[in-house]
């Protein structure tokens, strides 16, 4: 939009400065789209995310290292599931997508065990603080504004424009055309109170990362990761290489106790309130007792969540790990309990709520700006 004549540009960041939430608290993986229903919002926007990416990576010289992605199979009773993995990913033009044997797989991850996987060469892992980052100094070098620590709390459209609030105070005089309201784990509460639908409703999942010792970390050499159980809503631990060099394992996914609380050593009790008071949580959690028995393990013991991981690198069995970055999913649910699986992107008048925007949406991110700029607010 900002190079358009005439269109001007500006955003408010809760915070006092940009990449402090999701964009710099995720695996850093470029996702090729392998898992995602062709035709679906997802699998379109990750496909045209990923070039986008890619691309201005190359342009900005940021960091971009395509270690490629194995998903791996160890039991029988996973190929048809992987089978139906490389369906999808021919469907959404991955490139360089293949199937491979178990020596192939050696050939690539030379500690990896596994009858056979689905290999994807150009999943890329980058730092997507770096950016976003980036991303703000575009915004201003072309003529944006960015304002820090200015907490956007209601969204009010009247016939003279569109008003923002903060805690009850104007956040700015003049009223504007468009609004784009992009608040992550907050955008259920935000789109609610300025007049968009209740569902879907944000349930936190946080996610636990682990870095391997370093002496050890080339006994993977990219991003190694299991076959999806459909039994489960989330992948389950996995290998990613991060862009510094180190080697990580996970995430498990559990409830967080605050949508925030990326340190995991804290309470929010309006945010455990807002869950418990939630039907749709309690069918979730009736029909997902299993997996989260299984997460579960994973959070309170390390040697289990080692034990998962090992299944795939057996030399990494005994390895010393330590805490690394905590992400909170933003994961949108419906009253009934189901997860909505696809990105929810809705304009409510001259408002746009992005409702749901979990992985890959930082993959995706420059491909939303782009649908919602073209699309939905239909600027060519």
């Amino acid at each position: 939009m900002l190079d358009h004549a005439g269109i001007s540009v500006e955003v408010f960041e809760k915070e006092p400065d940009v990449a402090l939430h999701q964009s710099s608290h995720n695996s850093g993986v470029v996702h090729g789209g392998l898992y995602y229903e062709p035709g679906s919002l997802k699998a379109r926007l990750c496909a045209r995310g990923r070039d986008l990416i890619k691309t201005y990576c190359a342009t900005h010289s940021l960091p971009y290292d395509e270690c490629g992605k194995l998903v791996v199979a160890l039991s029988e009773d996973e190929l048809p599931r992987l089978e139906n993995i490389f369906r999808k990913s021919v469907g959404n033009g991955v490139p360089d997508i293949r199937m491979l044997d178990a020596e192939e797989i050696r050939d690539i991850e030379p500690n990896c065990i596994g009858i056979k996987a689905l290999y994807s060469p150009r999943t890329a892992i980058v730092s997507y603080g770096q950016i976003a980052k980036q991303f703000a100094i575009d915004i201003q070098h072309l003529g944006g504004e960015i304002r820090v620590s200015a907490n956007v709390t209601k969204i009010t459209e009247t016939n003279d424009g569109i008003f923002l609030e903060g805690d009850g105070s104007p956040l700015h005089e003049a009223a504007f055309d468009h609004v784009i309201s992009c608040a992550g784990l907050q955008s259920d509460r935000l789109a609610k109170i300025s007049g968009d639908r209740p569902d879907p409703k944000i349930v936190p999942f946080s996610g636990q990362y682990y870095v391997i010792d370093r002496d050890f970390r080339d006994h993977v050499k990219g991003l190694i990761y299991p076959v999806p159980d459909p039994r489960f809503p989330f992948l389950g631990v996995h290998f990613t290489k991060r862009i510094d060099g180190e080697m990580t394992i996970g995430p498990n996914a559990f409830i967080s106790f605050g949508r925030e609380n990326y340190s995991g050593r804290s309470i929010n009790l309006n945010d455990v309130g807002d869950l418990l008071l939630y039907p749709g949580f309690w069918r979730f959690a009736v029909r997902n007792v299993p997996m989260a028995l299984r997460e579960l393990k994973t959070v309170i013991s390390e040697a289990a969540f080692l034990r998962e991981a090992a299944k795939y690198v057996p030399s990494l069995s005994s390895v010393t790990v330590s805490p690394a970055v905590r992400g909170i999913r933003a994961q949108a649910m419906m009253g009934n309990g189901s997860l909505v699986d696809d990105f929810v992107i809705r304009r409510c008048g001259r408002v746009t709520h992005i409702r749901n925007a979990p992985s890959p949406g930082a993959t995706s991110s420059m491909a939303i700006a782009e649908y919602i700029t073209r699309e939905i607010l239909a600027i060519k």
